[in-house]
């Protein structure tokens, strides 16, 4: 649905894409990471066809971003970072109004207003002025004119951004409902939600891909060792002795103590090793209370940062070179 083809973008002597490519899928949410001014954005830009690229070539629904990019624009929906929203208008106006930039009739936009309100829940605030609406309100509104046209793509650039707990969990909600029969690239600073919604992630640091993958494969690669959570119901001291003594054990700790004797433990391993079994067993033979026993992967922001840390560090390297 989406690919990238080796895309470079220079500003003068500085280069702030390298040669990026990658391929999303129909019906896919990809999470595109990186930190401030790593080239998200410009990447964004390129695929919205408000920029063209220095080199390379990009696909959006089978046409190219650069020679057919009417027919791009015609199957993307674009929600920036910053909403194009006007607050004097009322919510169904604005929608119209949008509606007509995009070529629709008068009938189409009825009709795909209608829908689009529908899907994001913003009907019942459809004659309100835009300027009256909350926040989340406000990024609802925001998504519906990305919706106008029915398009197959669409492109976020921090749509929770600024909003409070409630409203990043239904806005991740509504995002969630939008894929499969759209493709979706999302942009995010806020790790968590890359992991409750992407099924891959693109990871760009200066300009270029250091990594992609699924979260879950992510955090594999990265893992020094295997961890384990137990949670147990026991003596804490004869707890932690007994899976200290476990062989292949690296490290113990108490992760959390939940009250009523009920404590949360972490065994570090070596890849290789998987002492569940030896724990299970352990507990069992001592007539103690084993709530708990799974590994524990790393979290996406670990991940992130050991990535980014890892290839500043290369930088510094090459430059001391």
């Amino acid at each position: 649905m989406i690919e990238v083809q080796g895309i470079t973008k220079s500003y003068g002597a500085f280069e702030a894409l390298k040669g990026i490519s990658f391929e999303v899928r129909q019906g896919e949410i990809l999470g595109l990471l990186g930190p401030n001014g790593a080239g998200k954005t410009t990447l964004m830009r390129i695929l919205t066809c408000f920029l063209p690229a220095t080199s390379g070539h990009a696909t959006v629904a089978g046409f190219d971003v650069e020679t057919q990019s009417l027919e791009v624009r015609r199957r993307l929906g674009y929600l920036p970072e910053s909403v194009p929203l006007y607050g004097e208008m009322r919510v169904r106006e604005y929608l119209d109004f949008v509606g007509q930039a995009k070529g629709l009739s008068t009938a189409e936009r009825l009709q795909q207003a209608t829908l689009a309100m529908a899907e994001t829940g913003t009907d019942a605030v459809s004659g309100k002025l835009i300027r009256q609406l909350s926040k989340g309100y406000r990024q609802r509104v925001g998504l519906a004119q990305a919706l106008l046209g029915d398009p197959e793509v669409l492109i976020l650039d921090e749509p929770t951004v600024g909003l409070d707990p409630r409203q990043i969990a239904d806005i991740r909600g509504l995002i969630k409902s939008l894929a499969g029969r759209r493709t979706i690239i999302l942009s995010t600073h806020i790790l968590p939600e890359v992991q409750a919604l992407c099924s891959q992630v693109v990871i760009i640091n200066q300009g270029q891909i250091i990594e992609q993958d699924s979260p879950a494969n992510l955090a594999k690669k990265l893992a020094k060792g295997n961890k384990v959570l137990a949670q147990v119901a026991g003596p804490q001291d004869a707890v932690l002795r007994m899976l200290a003594g476990l062989a292949g054990a690296q490290k113990v700790g108490i992760q959390e103590d939940l009250g009523d004797g009920l404590v949360s433990y972490l065994v570090e391993t070596s890849k290789e090793a998987d002492l569940r079994p030896a724990i299970a067993k352990a507990v069992v033979q001592q007539g103690w209370d084993l709530k708990e026993l799974r590994f524990v992967g790393l979290e996406l922001e670990d991940v992130f940062l050991r990535l980014v840390t890892r290839e500043e560090h290369k930088g510094e390297g090459e430059v001391a070179a």
